[in-house]
């Protein structure tokens, strides 16, 4: 997380006092963290055309076969609009069209094969600007009913569920969910563990939240809570094995969440999937690259890793690695 190199922005925040979880819903007994170790000759890392633009707390998402890197901060601190578009198929890159706000810490997901963006820090505060993506132009929408940056978006069913992150006064307590069709958001539980720069993505009909840390860099958890849109209440299941926050997540076809990345007093190479129908961890080799601040987007099982900050704090990279776990 850069407000520690961003004094005005630490203060405007209020981090501070942020792991405080009066008034949220009682947390939910936690399950034991499970988890197996990488099997011989399965599944390995590999690199692939470097991000063009070197960054980190970048927000990523896939369309297609095409990801969609976007913000984040420059090497000198800026705050990027900057969006680059990766190829899997062809390795290599291209430019898109540059946000509408300049954001670092925002969050995007895919929804009905269109691309949004939500949130972030303008380099301020938590910004309330959401934006789609139509065709070659960006196209404002509803904006959040309060500033939010470092949480996750996830899709599922229709909706879009922001989870997680920081508002202005400390960690967000509630869900907000996006219905498309009426442009508008709607207030639901949020996970009973209030974290930030934490990992978020959609399996099995159920958002899942895992690790993130509260009131700075090393107060990290292992916590890991999965929300059910259709009885709105959220479950433990079993815990992130490495604790981490600055990590992120994402779902691949086969259903597996995957976990990669993240800092305290060094970066964390870890990858981890959790298989919702075992309700079990696995440890996949360890990332070549470790990093924070990082896109983690599958595009069916492969896993593809881009940019984040190679070091704690404020450092950047154009690392861009996939693992394909369907072999």
């Amino acid at each position: 997380m850069r407000w520690r190199q961003l004094v005005a922005a630490a203060a405007m925040l209020g981090l501070a006092g942020a792991g405080c979880t009066d008034g949220g819903a009682p947390a939910p007994e936690r399950a034991p963290a499970t988890t197996a170790a990488p099997a011989a000759g399965g599944p390995a890392w590999r690199a692939l055309a470097a991000v063009p633009t070197q960054r980190t707390e970048v927000a990523a998402a896939a369309v297609g076969r095409r990801i969609w890197v976007l913000g984040g901060y420059a090497p000198d601190g800026a705050t990027l609009a900057t969006v680059e578009v990766y190829d899997t198929s062809a390795d290599t890159w291209a430019r898109g069209p540059d946000l509408p706000t300049a954001v670092n810490h925002a969050m995007a997901a895919t929804l009905g094969g269109v691309l949004y963006v939500a949130g972030g820090n303008d380099g301020s505060r938590p910004s309330t600007q959401l934006a789609r993506l139509d065709g070659d132009r960006w196209r404002t929408l509803a904006p959040l009913p309060q500033g939010r940056s470092a949480g996750g978006l996830v899709a599922l069913e229709g909706r879009l569920y922001l989870v997680g992150g920081v508002v202005e006064g400390g960690l967000a307590a509630d869900t907000q969910v996006y219905d498309p069709a009426a442009d508008r958001w709607t207030s639901a539980p949020g996970p009973p563990t209030r974290r930030e720069h934490l990992g978020a993505a959609a399996s099995a009909g159920k958002v899942y939240v895992v690790g993130g840390r509260v009131g700075g860099v090393g107060n990290n958890l292992g916590a890991a809570e999965a929300f059910d849109p259709g009885s709105g209440r959220w479950t433990a299941v079993a815990d992130l094995p490495t604790p981490r926050g600055g990590l992120a997540a994402t779902a691949t076809t086969g259903g597996q969440v995957v976990a990669v990345g993240g800092e305290a007093a060094t970066t964390f190479p870890e990858a981890e999937a959790f298989d919702p129908a075992s309700g079990r961890w696995r440890s996949l080799p360890p990332l070549p690259t470790p990093r924070h601040g990082l896109g983690v987007v599958a595009v069916g099982d492969v896993v593809y890793v881009l940019a984040g900050g190679p070091q704690p704090g404020l450092h950047t990279s154009t690392a861009n690695e996939a693992i394909d776990l369907g072999r």
